[in-house]
């Protein structure tokens, strides 16, 4: 991967100060709340009945990176206020699935990789272990969500899963058992078979049937139509299968990144703002500004992992930061949040919003650019 220019150099620094800057004044006046959106420009709470959110991780995260930038010890009492309140959500089974990585790998995980915590270790190995328990050997996959709604998703898997492994990764590392490593690459590789298609846009779910292991169907999901492309899905591909590469070194997820890159660069629109899906009808204007942000960190992590190829890898990812710092940034201290026009999905009516995950990627992917960003996944 190219060294940065002098000019981006000073734009990543500029930046990254601003957002510290910011999240200074944020975060004195949100102590002890666990934020996904904001109403009136101000967060809202998951902290409380709604303790088992999946996004509850990020802003523990968002905490950590911004006390490795600043040093700031109010961002570490925060980090780990969340940590300690996620303990409520290991007691409740219908609040631990597939994204078990998304809540304790910004959390429990890094705080043990840095200090060494044994509550956050054993809070590390009780995610893990449940995410490894919602393994399906007849289809080899981890099964996504629960029952909720009265909808059967036994033989449900999805691409947001890829983001999840590292958290088995991590488990195989930490006590050298590898059953937790054999199944985070089992799912990879059904999940490179089945979810990755011949042009490298990806399914949002497939379906199994629970016992036999058989594809049964594909489904739209959070994206436009069966068949489409949703943004976020290929952001979650790219990044997913990087990191897969990264923790085992076998190249075929690394291929797979880069293939999955490719198909997303060749339908990126000229402006840089990312569309909810990347077929969706040409006369919706619909963006994703998560999806961006997510994209650009999972661009780096794919071009940090190449010997050839990689600058054009790299300057996608500082191309899709700029157009959100020039564009779709809150600079603004009056309100918490930094991202806005992100969308939760095409047909709901989560559009136009802040969402807590695209503000931790916009910082990870920047600390990223400097070489000083925490490894969270």
């Amino acid at each position: 991967m190219r060294k940065l220019t002098e000019e981006e150099k000073a734009w990543t620094d500029e930046t990254l100060k601003k957002a510290a800057q910011k999240m200074m004044v944020v975060t004195e006046r949100n102590r002890g709340i666990i934020p996904y959106t904001t109403k009136n420009g101000r967060f809202d709470d998951k902290s409380g009945e709604e303790i088992t959110w999946w996004t509850n991780g990020f802003w523990g995260g968002e905490m950590w990176q911004l006390y490795k930038l600043t040093g700031n010890e109010m961002f570490r009492e925060e980090a780990v206020g969340v940590e300690e309140k996620l303990d409520k959500n290991l007691m409740i089974t219908e609040g631990l699935d597939h994204d078990n990585g998304f809540k304790w790998l910004p959390t429990s995980v890094i705080r043990y990789r840095l200090e060494k915590d044994p509550e956050s270790l054993n809070r590390g190995m009780l995610a893990a272990s449940n995410m490894a328990g919602r393994f399906n050997m007849a289809g080899r996959f981890i099964r996504a969500w629960n029952n909720w709604d009265n909808v059967d998703r036994r033989g449900y898997a999805i691409i947001d899963c890829m983001m999840n492994l590292p958290l088995l990764y991590w488990a195989s590392e930490e006590t050298t058992d590898p059953r937790f490593r054999m199944i985070a690459q089992a799912h990879a590789d059904t999940a490179m078979r089945d979810f990755v298609r011949d042009d490298g846009s990806v399914n949002h779910i497939v379906v199994y049937d629970p016992f036999t292991g058989e594809v049964t169907d594909t489904l739209g999901g959070q994206g436009y139509a069966k068949g489409s492309s949703w943004s976020r899905g290929q952001s979650w591909g790219i990044y997913g299968f990087a990191l897969s590469s990264y923790y085992t070194g076998d190249k075929k997820y690394l291929n797979t990144s880069r293939k999955v890159a490719d198909y997303v660069l060749s339908v990126m629109p000229e402006s840089f703002l990312v569309p909810i899906d990347y077929r969706q009808p040409q006369d919706v204007d619909l963006e994703d500004s998560t999806a961006a942000a997510i994209t650009a960190s999972g661009l780096i992590e794919l071009s940090q992992q190449l010997d050839e190829g990689a600058d054009v890898y790299l300057d996608a990812a500082i191309k899709l930061l700029k157009t959100l710092d020039e564009n779709r940034i809150s600079w603004d201290f009056e309100t918490d949040n930094l991202l806005n026009n992100c969308a939760v999905d095409y047909h709901g009516d989560g559009h136009n919003m802040s969402i807590i995950y695209g503000d931790y990627y916009f910082i990870e992917a920047l600390m990223k650019l400097k070489g000083n960003a925490l490894r969270v996944f």
